[in-house]
C-alpha cells in the first residue's frame, strides 16, 4: 500500500509522515530537502534555478515511487509527484520565473514518467490556510525559507485547491489543520489515524 501526504509549504507533511509511520509501521519516504543541491540557490534567484530545481524534485520523486511500488512493504510518501508537476512547476511559469521553453520541457517529462508510476493507494491533502502556513514556517526557521513571500504562499494554495478538487486518480482524504495540532496532541493525531482507518478499509 502506497498512501502519500500533499500540502504547502508549513502544511505539517513531514511531521504527519513520521507520525503515521510510526503509529501504522509504514516506511516512510521524505522529500529530499537537506541534500537538495538547488534549493538554497533557488530561494536567492527563483528565475536562475527554477527549471534545475524542478527537474531535481521529479527525478527524486520518480525514483522515491518505483522504490515503494518495487517492494511489498506499505510506505507513506511525504509530497507526491503531482504536486512537482501541478502546483510548483506551472506556479513558477506564471510568474514568470520558468521560460515557457523550459515548463514546456518540463511538463512533457513528467507526462512520459507518469506513464511508469501508478498513482497511491491513498492520498491525504493537509488543507491550511496562508496565515497558519507562515506560522508553521516562521515556528521550524529553516534559513532558506526565511525569504518566502506570502503572496508566493497564497498562489500555491489556490493552485492546491484548484488540483485537489479536480483529483481523480486514486482515493483522497482532506483534512483540514489549521486549528490541528497533530504534532503535541494526541486527540487531534487520533481523530486523523481514525478517518485514515475508515479509508484503508475502504481498500481491501
Amino acid at each position: 500500500m502506497h498512501v502519500a501526504i500533499a500540502g504547502n509549504i508549513g502544511s505539517g507533511k513531514t511531521t504527519l509522515t513520521g507520525l503515521l509511520s510510526k503509529h501504522y509501521k509504514w516506511d516512510a519516504h521524505y522529500e529530499d530537502v537537506d541534500d537538495n543541491p538547488y534549493l538554497n540557490d533557488f530561494y536567492k534567484d527563483m528565475q536562475r534555478w527554477s527549471f534545475n530545481l524542478q527537474v531535481y524534485f521529479l527525478k527524486s520523486r520518480f525514483g522515491q515511487v518505483k522504490e515503494i511500488h518495487s517492494n511489498e512493504k506499505n510506505v507513506i510518501q511525504d509530497r507526491t509527484i503531482y504536486e512537482d508537476a501541478f502546483i510548483f512547476a506551472p506556479n513558477l511559469h506564471a510568474m514568470g520565473l520558468m521560460s515557457t521553453r523550459d515548463f514546456e520541457n518540463y511538463l512533457s517529462l513528467f507526462q512520459l514518467m507518469e506513464t511508469f508510476i501508478p498513482a497511491p493507494s491513498l492520498l491525504i491533502y493537509l488543507r491550511s490556510s496562508v496565515a497558519n502556513l507562515v506560522g508553521q514556517i516562521q515556528k521550524r526557521g529553516r534559513d532558506y525559507e526565511n525569504s518566502i513571500r506570502i503572496d508566493y504562499l497564497t498562489r500555491l494554495n489556490e493552485r492546491y485547491e484548484a488540483w485537489i478538487s479536480q483529483y481523480d486518480r486514486g482515493k483522497l482524504l482532506i483534512i483540514d489543520v489549521d486549528d490541528m495540532d497533530f504534532e503535541n496532541n494526541k486527540e487531534d493525531l487520533g481523530a486523523i489515524i481514525s478517518r485514515i482507518d475508515a479509508e484503508i478499509n475502504g481498500l481491501f
